[in-house]
């Protein structure tokens, strides 16, 4: 386990700050069903190279999933927002890890920061890609959900026209900063061929790992998303030190 995790709130929000005093931070953003316990996995690799890792509860995730606030990017990204000037307040050096929703929202909320690093694990890229796959999987037409509004979905996810409206009208259009991207090859849920359209468009390194799913859960894709941890965060040390 980490070496050091201290628990405290931020602007209200339950979080966790693991490892020894540093001047660097990974900010963890979790996906959907995550929570900031799931953080332990990455801190044990990050805090051996001299990382601390701040991780958050989402809303209605972890101690906040019977909470009033939604999970829904116009309540996230103002969160993820104050939570980030939290940050640039206490550390010099500021790197991100997402993993599946969590990398939209983190692309929502800090395309303007002073992002060092970022590390994403099957993440969602294109939402509107997403959402569309969603709709044709239930039956769902664009007209049906703007009459409808929210349509339930045999696969429990609610499809909701607010929520399409707000994915059409905030499009990913830049991401300048460095990004390496973990993605299973057996990935259900986001297709290969816009993770490599990401990937090219913004300069990304992308590692496919064999026998992985959207979802790393069990013991040898843990160790897989390890070992990948490792290799970045080390490869990445090195070219700090060496500027």
């Amino acid at each position: 386990m980490a070496r050091m995790k201290k628990e405290f709130e931020i602007n209200g929000i339950p979080a966790f700050l693991w490892g020894l005093p540093s001047r660097k931070l990974y900010f963890y953003v979790h996906g959907q069903g995550g929570c900031k316990e799931e953080a332990a996995v990455f801190a044990d690799v990050a805090c051996c190279f001299g990382w601390q890792v701040l991780s958050v509860d989402l809303p209605k995730h972890g101690e906040r999933v019977n909470g009033a606030v939604e999970f829904e990017p116009w309540s996230i990204v103002p969160e993820l927002s104050g939570i980030m000037d939290f940050v640039k307040d206490r550390w010099k050096q500021i790197s991100l890890y997402a993993s599946s929703i969590g990398a939209w929202f983190s692309m929502l909320s800090f395309g303007n920061e002073p992002l060092k690093n970022c590390l994403f694990v099957s993440p969602v890229l294109d939402m509107k890609e997403l959402m569309s796959k969603m709709m044709e999987w239930a039956g769902v037409s664009q007209n049906q959900l703007e009459k409808q509004r929210l349509i339930p979905t045999d696969f429990g996810q609610t499809l909701s026209w607010e929520y399409w409206k707000y994915v059409l009208e905030h499009p990913i259009r830049q991401w300048d900063f460095p990004t390496k991207i973990l993605y299973g090859e057996n990935d259900n849920l986001i297709d290969r061929c816009l993770v490599e359209q990401f990937t090219k468009k913004f300069s990304c390194n992308l590692t496919v790992a064999e026998n992985c799913e959207h979802w790393f859960h069990t013991e040898y894709q843990l160790n897989v998303m390890r070992e990948w941890i490792r290799k970045e965060i080390d490869c990445k040390n090195v070219i700090l030190k060496e500027r």
